[in-house]
C-alpha cells in the first residue's frame, strides 16, 4: 500500500533517516536521507525487507515484531547493521509503533557520530603502535649491513690500483654516499623513539608565533597567515620543542601545497586556537583540552593519499620523505592528544586535540 504522500512530505526535509514498513517489514517509504545512508533510490527499496539489507538484520526484526504487537510506543537503542562489501553502520535506532494496520512501525536511524569518531581513533592509534613497531625493527635491521655495506665501500678504495683510481673511486663513492643518505634515512626513523621526551609548561601560542615567524621568513610574499587565538587557553605540561616540530610539519607541508596560490597571492594559511569541552581521546574522558587548527585554501590533499597521511614514507610532494606527519602523529600521541584531518578542494583542516589540566 502507499503511504499518502501529504502524510510524509515533511520527512524528506529530516537529516535523519526514516522508513516505514508495512506488516510485514517491507520498506513503503523511505526518505531522501534513508536512500542516502542505504545507498540505493525508494525505487530499488521499495518493497524490499528492510532486514533483508543487513547481515544481522535479526536484532531489527526483533524490535520490529515487538513494535506490531504494539508490546512499547517507541524503542531506543543503539546498533551496528552490518553490509556485505560495505563499511558497517554505526546508528541510534529509533522504533515508533504507528496506528496504521497496514504501515504499523515507522523506524528512525542516525549515525551515531561519536562512536564512529572512537573507533576511528582506536583505528588509527593501532595503525600507529604496528607503524612504530614495524619502523623500529626495520630501521634496526637496515642499520647494520648499512655499515658494513659503507665499510666494504672504503676499504674497496683503498685497494683499487693507482692507474684506475679516478674512474673506479666514482663508484665506491656512490655506494659510500648511498649507504649515508639511507643511514640518515633510518637515523630519522628511530629519531622520536630515541629523543628524551622533555616536560615543561608550554604556550600553545608561542609554539603558533613561533613556528609563523619560520613560515614567513621561507615564504615571504604571496602567504598570508592568519591568527585566530583564543587567549583564555591555560598553559600545560608538554614538550615545546615537540610540538614546535609538530605544527611546523604541518604548516610547511600546507606552504608547500599553497605554492600555485602563493604565486597567485591569494594563498592563506590559518592558525586557529580553541578550548575543547567534554571530549574523548583513546577513550579517556577529559573536561578540557587545546583544540589547535591548521587550515589552509589550497588544492586539498590527493584522495588516493588521503586515508594514508600518516603513514611512514607516504608523501604527497615530489621530494618529500613522507616522515614529517608520521613524527607528527608520534610526538601528540606521546602528549596523549590525536591529530585529525579534513580535506576538500579549498579547505584543508588539520585538527591537533590535546588534554588540558
Amino acid at each position: 500500500m502507499k503511504i499518502p504522500f501529504s502524510s510524509v512530505a515533511g520527512l524528506d526535509l529530516l537529516a535523519s533517516a526514516v522508513v516505514i514498513l508495512d506488516a510485514e517489514g517491507r520498506i513503503s517509504y523511505a526518505n531522501a536521507a534513508a536512500e542516502n545512508m542505504l545507498e540505493s533510490s525508494f525505487r530499488l527499496l521499495e518493497q524490499h525487507l528492510l532486514f533483508e539489507l543487513f547481515v544481522n538484520g535479526d536484532k531489527l526484526e526483533t524490535v520490529f515484531r515487538q513494535a506490531v504487537a504494539h508490546e512499547f510506543a517507541e524503542k531506543r537503542q543503539d546498533l551496528t547493521l552490518q553490509r556485505i562489501g560495505r563499511e558497517s553502520l554505526q546508528v541510534h535506532v529509533v522504533v515508533t509503533a504507528l496506528d496504521n494496520p497496514d504501515s504499523p512501525v515507522l523506524i528512525e536511524m542516525r549515525e551515531n557520530v561519536q562512536q564512529l569518531k572512537l573507533d576511528r581513533e582506536e583505528r588509527l592509534l593501532d595503525q600507529s603502535l604496528a607503524n612504530k613497531e614495524l619502523i623500529r625493527n626495520l630501521a634496526h635491521e637496515i642499520k647494520n649491513p648499512l655499515g658494513g655495506i659503507r665499510g666494504a665501500a672504503q676499504l674497496l678504495e683503498l685497494e683499487l690500483p693507482e692507474r684506475h683510481l679516478k674512474e673506479l673511486r666514482e663508484y665506491t663513492q656512490v655506494i659510500i654516499k648511498e649507504a649515508d643518505r639511507l643511514q640518515t634515512l633510518v637515523d630519522r626513523l628511530l629519531a622520536p623513539h630515541r629523543r628524551p621526551h622533555i616536560v615543561g609548561d608550554v604556550n600553545i601560542h608561542e609554539v603558533c608565533e613561533r613556528v609563523r615567524s619560520l613560515i614567513l621568513a621561507e615564504f615571504p610574499s604571496g602567504l598570508e597567515i592568519r591568527r585566530d587565538y583564543d587567549l583564555s587557553l591555560p598553559d600545560f605540561r608538554g614538550d615545546k620543542e615537540q610540538l614546535i616540530q609538530v605544527v611546523l610539519n604541518i604548516a610547511h607541508n600546507a606552504s608547500y601545497a599553497l605554492s600555485e596560490r602563493i604565486r597567485q597571492g591569494d594563498a592563506v594559511l590559518t592558525l586557529q586556537t580553541r578550548v575543547a569541552r567534554q571530549v574523548t581521546l583513546a577513550k579517556v574522558r577529559y573536561r578540557l583540552a587545546l583544540d589547535l587548527h591548521i587550515l589552509d585554501n589550497g588544492p586539498g590533499i590527493p584522495t588516493e593519499i588521503r586515508d594514508r597521511i600518516f603513514f611512514p614514507l607516504v608523501s604527497g610532494r615530489e621530494g618529500g620523505s613522507g616522515l614529517g606527519l608520521t613524527l607528527a602523529q608520534t610526538f601528540i600521541q606521546q602528549h596523549s592528544g590525536v591529530i585529525e584531518c579534513e580535506s576538500r578542494p579549498g579547505c584543508t583542516d588539520f585538527r591537533i586535540l590535546i588534554p588540558l589540566p
